[in-house]
This record gives structure tokens, sequence and C-alpha cells, in this order.
């Protein structure tokens, strides 16, 4: 029996894995928000290893948990599931510690990408194992690894995962307009995402009317002149992204939901929500992704200090 939700099985001996992986989802939101969310300066080079730690930790669980419902009948296959819920539990920690020791407590490059880069890489890397384990699990879905493939990288728990770390970010990420304007809108994007594989054609009207709306508002935006010189680079790599997921869209619209279109268009996809994640981690801290122009806190930068008397 199916919800109406595209890719959502109600199948009750999920429910487990369905609570495992809303936890994860909410874990990894938490602990980004206490990294990033508190002190709006650089975090410390050992709250983001634990970070990154515990969302790569994610990643080892439920591909152990996709090796147990591949291999049901391996020995091996439980007791990795076991390693990994073990590795979230004490490598994080470890690892905190040791930086402790070897690092010092310094502070990451603000204007540095590496760390934005990898903690964007491994909530994506951990949301499409999500999907993967969920498609693989589901009993009335392929029996093809491909196709499993392919439905775990156009389903709900793949892209409103991805949409749930997203919205976190943006609560916390010093934007300016154009730049709030355009997360938004893949945030949005990301969430009607599924209604494309399930429902090509319905599916894919509803994304481009997402696509042409961001594209309005960010026009309406230019005509305003509400953006900065400095923003040039970013609008010219969305509209790139904007292009490429369009095209994906329209490839599995038009292949009506196929195998190898949906893989398309979960890679593209993919690729556009870590680089979001990445920028929105580094809006949180970095002084040159900030302040929105004319804002009290700009000026007050602008403006020169007073002489001592």
């Amino acid at each position: 029996m199916l919800v109406p939700i595209p890719g959502f099985s109600s199948d009750a001996a999920l429910a487990p894995f369905a609570g495992v992986a809303a936890a994860m989802v909410a874990i990894t939101i938490v602990v980004l928000g206490l990294v990033l969310s508190g002190e709006r300066r650089a975090p410390l080079l050992t709250q983001m290893l634990l970070a990154f730690a515990v969302v790569a930790g994610g990643s080892v669980l439920l591909l152990a948990l996709v090796f147990a419902f591949v291999n049901p009948a391996a020995y091996s296959a439980w007791t990795w599931v076991l390693t990994a819920f073990n590795f979230m539990m004490t490598v994080p920690i470890g690892l905190w510690f040791i930086a402790l020791v070897v690092y010092h407590d310094r502070r990451v490059a603000e204007d540095g990408w590496l760390w934005p880069v990898a903690l964007g890489a491994a909530a994506t890397g951990s949301e499409v194992f999500m999907g993967v384990l969920f498609a693989v699990a589901d009993p009335g879905g392929t029996s093809s690894l491909l196709g499993r493939l392919a439905l775990g990288l156009s389903s709900v728990w793949y892209f409103w995962s991805m949409s749930a770390v997203m919205a976190g970010l943006l609560l916390w990420a010093r934007l300016r307009p154009a730049e709030r304007t355009v997360a938004l809108g893949l945030l949005a994007s990301a969430f009607v995402a599924p209604w494309v594989g399930a429902f090509p054609l319905a599916g894919g009207l509803l994304f481009a009317g997402v696509m042409a709306l961001v594209v309005a508002l960010l026009l309406r935006l230019l005509l305003r002149r509400r953006v900065a010189p400095e923003e040039a680079p970013f609008l010219l790599g969305i509209s790139l992204a904007f292009v490429a997921m369009t095209l994906a869209g329209l490839g599995l619209a038009g292949g009506g939901g196929s195998t190898v279109p949906r893989i398309a268009f979960g890679t593209v996809m993919g690729v556009v929500m870590t680089g979001e994640v990445a920028f929105l981690v580094r809006s949180c801290y970095a002084e040159s992704g900030a302040k929105a122009p004319g804002s009290l806190e700009s000026r007050a930068r602008a403006s020169p200090e007073p002489s001592g008397g």
C-alpha cells in the first residue's frame, strides 16, 4: 500500500528504519547548528572535525544497512551494522580528543572552502545512501541494483532529507537578498524533485515552475539594483546550475521515469545541493558572503573609527 507521496512506502516493516533515518537527519541538523549558529566567526578546527565525523558516520551506518539488505543471509552483514553504530558512538569523540591535542583548537580559515565542501559532500552522500537504503528495502521495488540506485536517487528520503538540512542552514546563514532567493529556490526545487520521477509530466511542470519563479525573483532584484557587483560570479554559477537542473529534469520527464534519466537527474541535483550546503556553511561565518548591502553592520564596518582623544 502506498501513500500519495512519490517514492514513500508505508510498509510497516520499514518503520524502524524510517525512525533511524529521521533521527540521523535531526542529528545532522543539530550538530551543524551547534557548530555554526553560535559565534559569528570561523569555527574551531576541532568543531568542524567533530561535525564531519558525525555526518560521515551516518553514511557508514546507512551503507552497512544497505549491505545487510543486499546480503540478508550473510552473517557479517549485521556485524557491519553493529560496527557502524559503534563507529558513530566512539570515532567522532575520539577524533575530537585527538584534534584537541594535535591542533590546539585553532580556527579554520574564513575564506577557505575545504571544510564547507567536505561537510556538503558528507551530508549529500549520507542522504544518497538513505535513499538507496529505502529503495533496496522496499518489498515492492525492483530487484535490479541499478534500478534501486535510480529509485534511491529520486526518492523523498534523498531529496526531503537534504531539504531539511538546507532549511536548517538557511536559518543561520548570513545572506544577501539574491543569495537568499536562490537558496530558497534550490530548497523548493529539492522538495518538489521526487514528483518529477513519480509523475514525469506533472512533476516536470512543477519543477519548471519553481525554476521560473526563482528566475523571475532574481530579475526583480536586478531591476531594483539589489544585487551587489561582487555577486556576479555567484549568479553566473547559479545560472549554470539552473540550466543543468532544468535539462536533467526535462530528460527525466521526457524519458518517462526510466532508470538512466533518474540517475542523471539525481546526480545533477546532488552536485547542486552539495554546492548549496557548502555555500550555506561558509556563509554562516565567512565575512565574504555575509552582509546585505546597506545593512547596519556593513555600514558600521565601512565607516572609519573615531580617532582617540
